[in-house]
């Protein structure tokens, strides 16, 4: 008896070395070296993250400004914010379905409906009724009682109070407010998400299925709305018009360069040195401090650039960074914030890398899976919010197959997987300001649509190449 203790003892007192060694990845410090060295392994292993779209991005910059005069313009480049922010917001929400592997080809047209209603509710001072008609309106009105209940048997109250909310707005029937239409809006893009969620979470209906199908209802329903070539025009509010064509005064461009560019630098430098107290490891002070400065060199120069008059009339004064900015900013900080720190985004990267062990490990799956879709469709709300303030107007094409595949297309370029598990909400906007570029160059240098789809649609599957190889390469590096 004896013997077999000592030799248990002996066991447990070979296994302590790598003990050790296990938890010293946490404790012992890295150097500059020693990081870089690091991160070119994970480069080989096929950590790529968006290094191929930041990369293709600074080439595409380059290359359109060595060919256009135009391109690196102050009027131009606040052009090109604006210009891809709706489809930016709407590749931030599809970011979440991604991360399960799953799809949304019903966003786009979600995010028409949304709009729709939106300009329905302006253009008619807020009685849906006479806009939609009788029948149409009774529908909808039980679409968004249907949403509410769906949600509250999948246990997402956010998506019942947010649902029931535009009911009342709905029914109350308030008159024309641009800040009432961009919440109503937003609660009918809930609730699509709602529904959509029930039927691919809870019935176990496939969402490529399921999303096509609702992609080609809700393209109809645009076209029940506002008729076949007809427009609901939009221009006339300030507030509306002003979302993606207005700018923040001088003064408020730099407190939000402050707030935003500061505020990141100090977290960022801040979180470095309480692990470094705290005798943990952490990227080597150096590299922080150079990342945070980088940062705050470059959204200076930013700032600088957008608060100088752009404008090419001298009776004209256009300053100031676009309204778009902040919003995608604070989308960004939320969705960053939610996948990286909470145990919401912990436990979606989970189901996305192994459903089946998530759900073993007591992760609620159905009811994840479900919230996903309602936040992929209210953020594609306020992305139709936002072209919809673009071009003044909302048309039967709203939301129409390009928009989709563009906002799609953005995610996948700023590396989010297609396969599920790996994605930051930051990848749709890198994505994003890839294919803004490439639209918005070619544009100048008046090349036709046909070139425009060609070119986009290289990059696309150039992205979706590099997606599959870099995740081949990390499952051979794990074997």
């Amino acid at each position: 008896m004896m013997s077999e203790i000592s030799a248990v003892e002996a066991r447990e007192h070979d296994r302590e070395p790598s003990a050790i060694a296990d938890f010293g990845i946490d404790t012992t410090p890295v150097t500059v070296g020693e990081a870089i060295r690091g991160y070119v392994a994970g480069l080989r292993a096929g950590e790529i993250g968006s290094l191929p779209a930041l990369l293709g991005l600074v080439v595409l910059v380059v290359l359109f400004s060595a060919l256009s005069d135009v391109f690196l313009s102050l009027n131009n480049i606040a052009n090109l914010l604006a210009q891809g922010a709706g489809q930016t917001v709407i590749a931030m929400g599809i970011v979440y379905v991604l991360l399960l592997g799953e799809i949304d080809l019903s966003a786009g047209t979600a995010s028409g409906v949304a709009g729709a209603v939106l300009a329905m509710h302006y253009v008619d001072n807020g009685n849906l009724v006479s806009g939609m008609g009788h029948t149409v309106f009774f529908v909808f009105v039980a679409l968004l009682v249907l949403a509410a209940v769906l949600a509250a048997l999948l246990r997402l109250w956010a998506g019942t109070a947010v649902s029931l909310l535009g009911l009342a707005i709905t029914l109350i029937g308030f008159h024309a407010d641009p800040w009432i239409e961009m919440l109503l809006a937003v609660c009918v893009g809930t609730a699509i998400g709602c529904i959509t969620g029930f039927l691919i979470a809870r019935i176990g209906m496939p969402s490529f299925v399921v999303t096509l199908a609702l992609f080609l209802t809700w393209q109809g329903a645009i076209l029940q709305l506002i008729g076949d070539g007809g427009v609901l025009g939009i221009s006339s509010s300030h507030v509306l018009d002003q979302v993606a064509n207005g700018n923040l005064p001088v003064l408020w461009s730099w407190v939000l360069y402050v707030v935003a560019g500061g505020g990141w630098a100090v977290l960022t430098v801040g979180g470095h040195f309480r692990r470094r107290a705290q005798g943990l490891v952490t990227t080597p002070t150096a590299l922080v401090l150079v990342r945070a400065g980088a940062v705050l060199v470059l959204a200076g120069v930013a700032t600088a650039l957008l608060t100088v008059n752009r404008s090419p009339s001298p009776m004209i004064r256009i300053a100031g960074v676009p309204y778009v900015v902040p919003i995608v900013l604070v989308l960004l900080v939320i969705g960053s914030y939610v996948l990286d720190r909470t145990a919401y985004g912990r436990h979606l990267y989970a189901i996305g890398g192994n459903a089946e062990a998530a759900r073993r490990a007591g992760i609620d799956v159905t009811r994840l899976r479900a919230s996903v879709f309602i936040i992929c469709s209210a953020t594609a709300a306020v992305g139709a919010i936002i072209y919809s303030s673009k071009v003044g107007s909302v048309d039967p094409q709203a939301g129409g197959l390009n928009t989709l595949l563009f906002a799609v297309g953005a995610a996948v370029i700023g590396g989010t997987s297609l396969f599920g598990g790996r994605g930051r909400v930051s990848d749709a906007v890198i994505g994003g300001a890839v294919l803004a570029v490439v639209s918005n160059g070619l544009g100048l240098l008046r090349q036709p649509a046909a070139v425009v789809s060609i070119v986009t649609g290289l990059v696309l599957l150039l992205a979706a190449s590099v997606d599959a190889v870099s995740r081949r390469r990390s499952a051979t590096a794990a074997r």
